[in-house]
């Protein structure tokens, strides 16, 4: 798993993940309303409940995946609100690799689709829900995807994806081909491809907002530690 940005932060993208047992690894990619003055406060926050409440929850074998994600994203829900003092828009994307099953437990709370890339070609990972700082009592659903040996899923926030110049989008179709074109394996090297399109796309003109991109990979050597099985 590896995370990237491109050029200066301006608002209020923030990517975190952690190992919360032997098997689990949470991750999530957030943006919230606002410029990086106005919300430095509001991620702190969102962080500490993702990274407390995740460990809570998952740090058990029998923890229910599900659950737990959506009751994560509920507490986050609560302390961006908190935080914030008002209503805050923070479109959310938070899941659960397990490792030992190659799955992905995820909630999309109104973020820009995730992208898998697997031997079929790209999935489109759609939102389960509306984006957290709306309501205070709203609960995103969570969907579980499997990922086989060598497959890769990764999520860009807005910035990347409405980068504009001279009228044109970036765009999430763009981000598709790229990954496509870029058979590797390495995280690091998705996001290096995706950044590097991105850096000559813009050309000298600044992004105008916070560009990330977050990339999993299951190794391949998993399908050969199934076969042993």
């Amino acid at each position: 798993m590896a995370a990237a940005s491109y050029g200066p932060r301006m608002g209020g993208d923030s990517h975190d993940y952690i190992r919360v047992s032997p098997s689990r690894v949470l991750f999530t990619l957030l943006d919230v309303a606002g410029q990086v003055e106005q919300t430095r406060a509001i991620i702190s926050a969102a962080q500490n409940t993702f990274r407390n409440c995740g460990r809570e929850l998952l740090n058990k074998d029998d923890a229910n995946e599900a659950d737990a994600m959506i009751e994560v994203c509920v507490q986050m829900n609560r302390t961006i609100l908190q935080a914030a003092g008002r209503v805050c828009p923070c479109p959310t994307f938070a899941g659960c690799f397990n490792e030992s099953l190659g799955t992905v437990c995820y909630v999309s709370a109104g973020h820009t689709p995730a992208l898998l890339r697997d031997r079929t070609g790209i999935t489109q990972l759609g939102a389960t829900g509306l984006p957290l700082g709306l309501f205070s009592h709203s609960a995103a659903d969570a969907s579980i995807v499997a990922l086989e040996p060598g497959a890769s899923l990764v999520l860009v926030s807005r910035g990347l994806v409405e980068a504009s110049r001279k009228g044109k989008e970036f765009g999430l179709e763009h981000v598709k081909e790229i990954l496509l074109a870029t058979p590797t394996p390495a995280a690091e090297e998705i996001n290096a491809s995706i950044l590097g399109q991105v850096r000559q796309f813009l050309g000298p003109k600044p992004a105008g907002n916070d560009v990330t991109v977050l990339s999993l990979t299951r190794s391949v050597a998993a399908k050969a530690l199934a076969g042993t099985t």
